[in-house]
């Protein structure tokens, strides 16, 4: 239906709502730049560049002062929950930093609490000034019979949610389960093709015979490539390159050298977080922050902005909605500064002006949260610290055992194996070796799952981590030196219904309450950053080696990354999907 008030305005029959003026217009169709302003109606833009016949006594007027007025800032694929804060809160440090729209499956949630709370999560958000799309989870748990999650999501569920006015796409469509030719998968991603959604790629370590199956099935964009064959391979192939950048993957460097060297076309390529967190939101920023990291890294001026604006928009084919001043658009506008270390001056979303110099123009407050979102641990029993440990053979003195390690600047998991000796009747881990104990407590379904390994590369010498962020599943994980500090840590968890907790000696060192879906928090970025920053520093002092490892942490129960993984069914072989014991022999 055609909004005869934007008609009217462009005619120059009607005054516009708002408008912004004396700018210098980034146009990222054209790649000009060229002075103007943009005139808005309601939501939607209606004129952009020559707009003084726009402007009448009740109109608005933004003064940009001689800045760039560029397109709101798109994330094309970030996981908001790892931020560890509620929508709102996320909301508010997003715009303070120009994102104006993410496009986001939610899985996090939907793990625990399934569509009822995706949709009181999407609720919130969008009442926050920011639009989510919301991107369909492919299927939950995203291994079934290696994980236990608190919902299940399948074909039969995910095809009448793809149908939804709101979903723009079916997201982290696995390579593995493509070329396994995953029944139930396939028919989501029909379902997908049959709603005109794109189709977001899970393509890890996928090359050869296995990419071309998996980019076969009609994959439109792909937040996995780690090296710059992979940006190749993906933009050949007509796949958008979503390239990941944040604090535990610092990868943008490498990925971003096909663009800078020349070799390809940039219209492919997007910038995204994937996963990101308070102190990056709140020291660094975030789509801002992409963009000037691949401004310094040699990246022209407007094709870092296109990255962040018309490239993300055009990988779910969302251009007619967002990524561009054009008319007819949502009035999602940034006026920044110049310069490689630009700054974002002022943002409106949706036609409101939202924020102005790093903080919102009415604070947020935090909302009446649905029920859904609080009081999510089901626990069969609260364990105790031998349920933590793998137990000894009767007799032994030592065993040998396979144990995982993280690579120290990504979260991805090699395998070793060593031998231990048994003490107390449990085969004991050897922090000096780097070696201490990992469990996971199923929290869902009250199934008493209890997964029990050892784990290497975070260089913990004392005391205990326990984290209810643990992907794809969020039970509880816990890392630590000895199991009384380890049931101590858990149980904690347990008690503040979701969180993360610091354990040495016996005592609780630091708590962080995780009370929403046992993930988020009602804290703003800059008091969360502080608090969690202070927690790292305790963590290091520990020993910790690892630049995040409450990021960390949350990936060691991933079954789709390389190479191995605990999750409350057992240690698990990530590249074979099975189960393994970790226990090799006992001596």
């Amino acid at each position: 239906m055609v909004d005869l008030k934007i008609l009217h305005v462009a005619q120059g029959k009607a005054f516009a709502d708002v408008a912004v003026t004396n700018g210098q217009i980034v146009n990222v169709h054209t790649r000009q730049i060229y002075p103007g302003g943009v005139a808005i109606v309601g939501e939607r833009i209606a004129v952009q560049g020559e707009i003084d016949y726009t402007i009448g006594p009740e109109t608005t007027v933004i003064d940009a002062e001689g800045q760039f007025i560029v397109p709101g800032f798109l994330e094309g694929h970030i996981h908001p929950e790892s931020s560890c804060m509620s929508m709102t809160r996320f909301a508010e440090v997003a715009l303070c930093h120009g994102t104006t729209s993410v496009f986001t499956d939610l899985h996090e949630i939907g793990i625990v609490a399934g569509q009822p709370g995706i949709d009181a999560a999407l609720k919130e958000a969008n009442e926050a000034g920011i639009k989510f799309y919301w991107v369909v989870p492919s299927h939950i748990p995203f291994f079934p019979g290696l994980e236990t999650s608190g919902a299940i999501f399948d074909s039969s569920h995910i095809g009448p949610q793809l149908a939804r006015a709101d979903a723009v796409g079916l997201s982290e469509v696995v390579s593995f389960y493509v070329n396994a030719e995953h029944g139930d998968l396939f028919k989501s991603i029909g379902a997908a093709h049959a709603n005109g959604r794109a189709l977001v790629g899970h393509g890890p370590e996928t090359h050869g015979k296995a990419w071309n199956a998996f980019v076969s099935v009609g994959i439109t964009n792909d937040h996995e490539a780690i090296t710059a064959e992979d940006v190749l391979l993906r933009t050949r192939n007509g796949v958008y390159a979503h390239l990941r950048h944040n604090l535990i993957c610092e990868t943008l460097p490498a990925l971003i050298k096909p663009i800078v060297e020349g070799k390809i076309d940039s219209r492919y390529i997007c910038l995204a977080t994937d996963d990101t967190s308070a102190i990056a939101l709140a020291q660094k920023g975030h789509m801002d922050y992409l963009a000037r990291l691949a401004l310094s890294l040699g990246v022209d001026f407007v094709t870092a902005l296109q990255m962040v604006t018309i490239n993300v928009a055009c990988s779910f084919r969302m251009e007619h909605e967002v990524g561009s001043l054009s008319p007819s658009r949502y009035a999602d506008i940034n006026i920044i500064s110049g310069g490689a270390d630009f700054q974002v001056l002022k943002t409106i979303s949706r036609g409101k002006l939202m924020a102005a110099n790093g903080r919102l123009v009415t604070p947020a407050v935090d909302p009446v949260h649905a029920p859904v979102m609080l009081h999510t641990f089901h626990l069969k029993k609260r364990p105790e610290p031998m349920d933590l440990v793998l137990a000894a053979k009767p007799g032994a003195t030592s065993a040998r055992v396979h144990y995982m390690t993280t690579l120290p600047w990504i979260p991805l998991t090699k395998g070793g194996e060593t031998t231990l000796p048994v003490k107390e009747g449990c085969i004991a881990c050897a922090p000096e070796r780097d070696i201490i104990h990992i469990a996971v407590v199923e929290r869902h379904l009250k199934t008493g799952n209890i997964g029990r390994g050892f784990m290497g590369g975070f260089g913990l010498r004392e005391g205990a981590i326990a984290s209810s962020v643990a992907h794809d599943n969020h039970n509880i994980v816990v890392i630590g030196t000895t199991p009384e500090d380890c049931a101590l840590a858990v149980n904690r968890v347990v008690d503040l219904e979701g969180g993360i907790v610091m354990v040495n000696g016996g005592r609780v060192v630091h708590e962080l309450p995780l009370p929403l879906f046992g993930l988020l928090a009602d804290m703003d970025a800059w008091t969360l950053a502080k608090h969690r920053q202070l927690m790292l520093d305790t963590a290091k002092a520990w020993g910790c080696t690892v630049l995040e490892p409450f990021m960390f942490l949350s990936f060691v129960t991933l079954v789709g990354f390389p190479e191995y993984a605990v999750t409350d069914h057992g240690y698990v072989d990530c590249m074979r999907q099975v189960k393994m014991e970790p226990v090799l022999e006992f001596v």
